[in-house]
């Protein structure tokens, strides 16, 4: 929603928006682009008189113990019958009309997908427009409308697709709405237990889009993935590229920061980068397969991914103090967990530790539908410190079997007591959550900085 409302500024609206909580780095960037942001969901912003309330999907008709509705605002939107619409709805009337949209589906690697994609259409002068669920580190802000570059005689659009429901009004996947001509599917499994029965289900939504694409579109397919290959069994109508599987049409051959990328058996880029992880070199083939689909040469994307600095909160250093470096990332589901903690070992190796500091923020998680994949997905952190303030769930008996190599901490600042007791010089402290973290980070580099020189714990 923060990124719909850069765009709506951009095209020259008056924008304000209303949510609770917001923290770095969309307050940032909105504060930077001069958008008022009122906290909280009263009835007195209804004085406003906008010309249309855009709605996001975390407002909903539920109401507190006390019976009063969460969300006062929108009771009032409906009782007054002002007009309203829904984020996915505004942007596809009103920005993705007559464009030509690259969208990124998949329940990993999004915002990493869609900001590479994006990048190559940059550098290969494109000027793509996008809307990105992060802030790409080479844009600096998560959306743009882009324009015709010079030459050219089409107007590109660079999309995060997710498959989270619309809004209260609109229970369909938002990426329904996108209709994109180029659509990566990066990968597929179970997510969104608050909204999805199970597997099949998403798979469903997955089809939607399938659906949306024409003919002479392009889906690039993750071809490990056999849920996507249930997808396309459903029906599939458009041309398709696979990547990643050996017999597909885009594999990778080396290390995820160094690799050659061959197409049908045959060498036709080569990617230096300063990005690790094996998902990372996935998502690099995508970006290039659907780069190709646009008439960028994978030669040229794989250039301009070796200028790539990826995302804000994707593995992003916060700082260093003595010698221990802080980390912040998004993973919060525990494929995402397990293939950070893999990237991460990759670049540093096995001799230095990793303390693995996450908390199961989403609803998924929250609902306790995966914490028994927990241990699996913190196989490689030397020790993991989990927050479990808010959980119905015990965090202690999901870790159990990992022994002394898991602890929780019922607090932000117990978590930080654990890892001060536990740190040593050399340390990699990843620091994993799908939101503010209660700001862990700087917690921890102060406790870093209070401690005595030679006195971390050994």
């Amino acid at each position: 929603m923060g990124g719909l409302a850069a765009l709506a500024r951009e095209a020259g609206h008056r924008v304000t928006g209303c949510d609770a909580g917001v923290y770095p780095p969309m307050s940032h960037q909105l504060e930077a682009l001069g958008i008022e942001l009122i906290e909280g969901f009263g009835v007195d912003q209804m004085s406003l008189k906008p010309d249309l309330y855009v709605i996001g999907n975390v407002v909903s008709r539920s109401r507190l113990p006390s019976g009063e509705p969460k969300f006062p605002l929108m009771e009032a939107i409906l009782e007054s019958g002002a007009p309203y619409t829904s984020g996915p709805q505004w942007l596809s009337e009103h920005v993705l009309q007559g464009r030509h949209v690259l969208a990124v589906a998949g329940t990993h690697g999004k915002t990493s997908t869609t900001s590479m994609l994006t990048w190559i259409l940059e550098a290969a002068g494109l000027t793509p427009g996008f809307l990105v669920g992060g802030v790409p580190l080479n844009f600096g802000v998560s959306a743009r409308l882009g324009e015709v570059a010079p030459g050219h005689s089409r107007n590109y659009f660079v999309i995060e697709a997710d498959e989270y429901d619309t809004a209260f009004f609109d229970k369909r996947s938002k990426f329904v709405h996108y209709r994109p001509r180029t659509a990566i599917l990066n990968n597929l499994e179970f997510d969104h237990a608050d909204i999805f029965d199970d597997l099949k289900a998403i798979e469903k939504q997955f089809h939607h889009l399938v659906r949306t694409v024409p003919g002479q579109g392009r889906l690039v397919v993750n071809g490990l993935e056999e849920s996507l290959t249930r997808v396309l069994a459903q029906g599939c109508w458009s041309e398709v590229r696979t990547f990643g599987a050996t017999v597909s049409d885009l594999v990778a051959e080396g290390e995820p920061s160094d690799f050659a990328v061959m197409q049908q058996g045959r060498k036709v880029a080569h990617v230096t980068w300063s990005l690790g992880g094996v998902h990372n070199q996935l998502n690099a083939l995508a970006a290039i397969a659907a780069a190709e689909h646009v008439g960028v040469a994978p030669a040229v994307a794989a250039q301009a991914l070796a200028s790539f600095q990826n995302v804000k909160r994707r593995m992003e250093v916060r700082g260093s103090v003595g010698g221990v470096t802080v980390y912040d990332d998004f993973a919060h589901h525990p494929t995402a967990i397990r293939t950070t903690l893999d990237g991460l070992r990759r670049q540093i190796g096995s001799t230095q530790r990793i303390l693995a500091i996450f908390e199961p923020r989403s609803n998924t998680m929250k609902l306790g539908t995966m914490k028994s994949q927990l241990p699996w997905s913190l196989a490689q952190a030397d020790l993991s410190i989990c927050h479990s303030g808010g959980l119905d769930w015990d965090a202690h008996v999901a870790l159990a079997e990992m022994g002394h190599k898991a602890l929780v901490a019922s607090t932000i600042d117990e978590a930080v007591t654990q890892v001060m007791a536990h740190v040593q010089p050399g340390d990699h402290l990843l620091c994993m959550s799908n939101g503010g973290f209660g700001g862990i980070h700087d917690k921890l580099l102060k406790a870093l900085t209070d401690k005595p020189t030679g006195a971390v714990a050994v």
